[in-house]
């Protein structure tokens, strides 16, 4: 195989099981099902097929004849009825009522609703265990204070659960995005070549309920409480867009996650992890670059990119339907689902092997400190006696000060030591140093870490305990 392209999609990112969800034996085995359902369906609403035509169809459901299909369609170039055609092979008793009154929709648009729903249940399963690991990862460091950052200056301290829960809001946003649409998805059903029911209706001797009903049971049959009520010859292509947006959502929020590890692992606050035998570089052998979540924010880019081709198959689609969906959706649809499985399988294993180093954290934290205490100083200042607007601008003059030692001169942050040795502060520097304490300055970041685990994550987690416990393995 290696004188032909294969996607790296398949290749180095996506796992099997979201590989097999849109692998051609689901796809045709998921054909056959509907086929059954079709019989079984019809049977019940009084039509001439026997439990026997339709026990030898449930004969063959998994056991498709690949190359009798191949064969047939390149003599044909239709890829549905050389399936029937190779089903008819196998099941000669049943042949003649396979696909009865349905048009190539009934099969290849109930099996994508199919299997998008399955793909979608399975990002779901990893997105619930992903904030599992960030709030194991969120209660551990909530109270180590952090520098943060507005602008990538350094601004008021938080901690580093704090930022690990603002990832995790990102992704319950996710999460209700797509169990929304998870609940809406809906078969297309049995609704002929313009969404009619006209051979339906033909079939049944015009009776109307007998259409209705046909709809409801193959529905249920294929586990759906429902088809959409009216369609063309497809179900709307906007339920593919509502579908790839969800997955640019998640894409969307993994890249933050990622630009937030690289910036952090690049001040060596913060490190992914990295293998015993792993190579950083080919040229400089010391280096640990952020592989992982560079390949979370490139494949996140491709996702969100995504997007544009089922709003484009939507939105140009004529009337009761054209093909020029086919070749797009065969590509967009699978490949988001495939990629965005990568970005949580890379996510989960980074959050679960990520290095806190407080040390540096703390270093850099302190270097930053006396600046933000300033205010705090300052009012300590005034109830020894200050002048609070003569003191405002001493500690501006000494801040400015400090800072030039430190970006000029490459020194210490010496503020405190400049307030100290000020008269009109009146302050030691014991006194100052007692200002010093990082916690006092996080706000309610550690609060916040609890309210938010305990009344939103771990709610989540509860109701979807069934679903814990995945590990992520990275193919390369």
């Amino acid at each position: 195989m290696n004188d032909r392209y294969q996607s790296p999609l398949s290749e180095r990112y996506a796992s099997k099981e979201m590989q097999y969800i849109f692998s051609p034996d689901k796809k045709f085995c998921t054909w056959r099902k509907l086929w059954i359902a079709l019989a079984e369906t019809e049977k019940e609403l009084g039509l001439a097929i026997t439990q026997e035509q339709i026990d030898e169809l449930k004969k063959f459901q998994d056991d498709i004849n690949y190359e009798v299909a191949k064969e047939r369609e390149r003599l044909v170039r239709h890829d549905v009825m050389s399936h029937v055609y190779a089903y008819g092979q196998q099941c000669p008793k049943a042949k003649g009522i396979i696909h009865l009154g349905a048009t190539s929709c009934y099969v290849g648009d109930n099996t994508d609703i199919i299997i998008m729903t399955e793909a979608l249940r399975l990002v779901r399963k990893k997105l619930i265990n992903v904030l599992a690991a960030l709030a194991d990862f969120a209660d551990k460091y909530k109270n180590q204070p952090t520098l943060a950052f507005t602008h990538f200056q350094p601004a008021q301290p938080t901690t580093v659960g704090k930022r690990a829960a603002l990832w995790m809001q990102e992704l319950c946003l996710d999460l209700e995005d797509l169990d929304h649409v998870l609940a809406g998805m809906k078969l297309l059903g049995s609704k002929g070549t313009t969404g009619t029911q006209a051979s339906f209706l033909e079939l049944f001797d015009g009776d109307h309920d007998k259409c209705r009903k046909a709809d409801q049971r193959i529905a249920e049959k294929m586990g759906f409480k429902e088809c959409y009520p009216v369609s063309g010859q497809t179900y709307s292509r906007k339920v593919d867009t509502r579908v790839v947006n969800v997955l640019a959502g998640i894409a969307q929020s993994a890249h933050k996650f990622s630009n937030d590890i690289r910036l952090l692992q690049h001040l060596k606050e913060v490190e992914e992890p990295f293998e015993k035998n792993q190579i950083g570089s080919s040229a400089m052998a010391y280096k640990r670059n952020p592989m992982r979540s560079e390949r979370i924010a490139s494949l996140a880019n491709y996702v969100m990119a995504d997007v544009m081709n089922p709003m484009l198959v939507a939105s140009t689609q004529w009337f009761e339907r054209t093909l020029d969906d086919s070749a797009n959706k065969r590509l967009s649809i699978p490949e988001g689902f495939l990629a965005v499985d990568g970005i949580l399988d890379l996510y989960l294993n980074v959050v679960d092997g990520l290095v806190v180093y407080p040390k540096v954290i703390e270093k850099h934290f302190m270097a930053e400190l006396p600046f933000m205490a300033t205010e705090n100083i300052m009012m300590d200042a005034v109830k020894a006696g200050g002048d609070r607007q003569e003191l405002h601008e001493r500690i501006r003059k000494l801040s400015m000060e400090a800072g030039r030692n430190v970006k000029e001169k490459g020194l210490d942050n010496n503020l405190l030591e400049l307030i100290a040795g000020d008269p009109a502060f009146g302050l030691t520097m014991e006194e100052l140093q007692a200002v010093m304490d990082p916690k006092r300055y996080v706000g309610r970041a550690p609060q916040q870490v609890d309210e938010f685990l305990e009344e939103v994550v771990r709610p989540i987690l509860e109701e979807n305990k069934e679903v814990l416990g995945v590990k992520a393995e990275i193919l390369i």
